[in-house]
């Protein structure tokens, strides 16, 4: 496929392939057609029919030169399913495009210190697992790691002291970065305010700047219920402190914090499930 790729990458020889694909045709009209001298033109032929993309016979005096189709029809299966990974409904391009149009609109608001004071995002999620084990995953480093990231992000470093005064760290990268040479994602450093078991938990977290001060702080607050054989659970997410460089931060909040809420979710059914399965 590389070799395929690299011969059709010269614009010299995308024009013969063009060429080629009406009809075969001989080197001395290819090269008339091209614009191009028949010692280029020849030499262009020889890189496509290495590449598999020509085959030629000599006629006469004459060497006639035509196209494969089956390399082509290849080619273009294999580029219309990147094309569909990169453009699945719900896929990380879409997220993508998501948090640029929110990003641009929070720079656009960021016009001074406090320009976010206030603003509050309400998530609401029923993980199929009791409050004990929600409240294990909101609070036990192990757990807490396994989602407390959107999706194509990991947790790189965590510490979360579960007690009134406890401190919180936490540090995440891109999912790929499996030796840690990229830059850090993000890192906040925060403080747990309330923990009634089960219950309610509620923490101040900041993420902080490259200069180390913080962007802004969240006051955030889980409250559990129970439900049936799941848990209801309300997130409030409360931001004080924003600065002019807080934006784009707050601009994925909705999208990077419900995603992680669904890890939530979904890692608390699995663990549940699991746990029942070795029973």
């Amino acid at each position: 496929m590389e070799e395929l790729l690299t011969a059709l990458a010269d614009p010299a020889r995308w024009r013969l392939v063009g060429l080629l694909a009406e009809r075969p045709r001989p080197v001395g009209v290819l090269a008339q057609l091209a614009g191009a001298r028949q010692p280029q033109t020849t030499k262009h032929l020889q890189a496509l029919e290495r590449a598999g993309l020509v085959t030629s016979q000599r006629t006469g005096q004459r060497r006639i030169y035509a196209l494969r189709p089956e390399p082509l029809r290849d080619l273009a299966a294999a580029l219309t399913r990147l094309a569909d990974t990169a453009g699945q409904a719900g896929g990380s391009r879409e997220t993508f495009d998501l948090y640029g149009v929110s990003l641009e609109a929070a720079r656009a608001e960021a016009e001074g210190p406090g320009w976010a004071d206030g603003r509050t995002f309400t998530f609401r999620r029923s993980p199929a697992g009791s409050p004990e084990l929600v409240w294990r995953h909101l609070t036990e480093t192990s757990l807490l790691a396994e989602w407390w990231t959107p999706d194509d992000l990991r947790v790189s470093r965590l510490v979360f002291d579960a007690r009134p005064g406890g401190r919180i760290v936490h540090e995440y990268r891109d999912a790929d970065d499996i030796d840690g040479s990229d830059q850090v994602a993000g890192y906040a450093e925060g403080i747990v305010d309330d923990v009634r078991p089960g219950e309610h938990l509620s923490y101040r977290l900041s993420p902080l700047l490259p200069g180390g001060e913080p962007a802004f702080t969240s006051h955030v607050e889980f409250a559990l219920r129970p439900a049936g054989t799941g848990t209801d659970l309300e997130v409030t997410f409360r931001i004080t402190g924003s600065t002019v460089g807080s934006a784009d931060f707050i601009a994925g909040i909705e999208l990077g914090f419900g995603q992680s809420l669904d890890k939530l979710a979904a890692t608390v059914a699995a663990y549940d499930t699991d746990s029942r399965s070795t029973k």
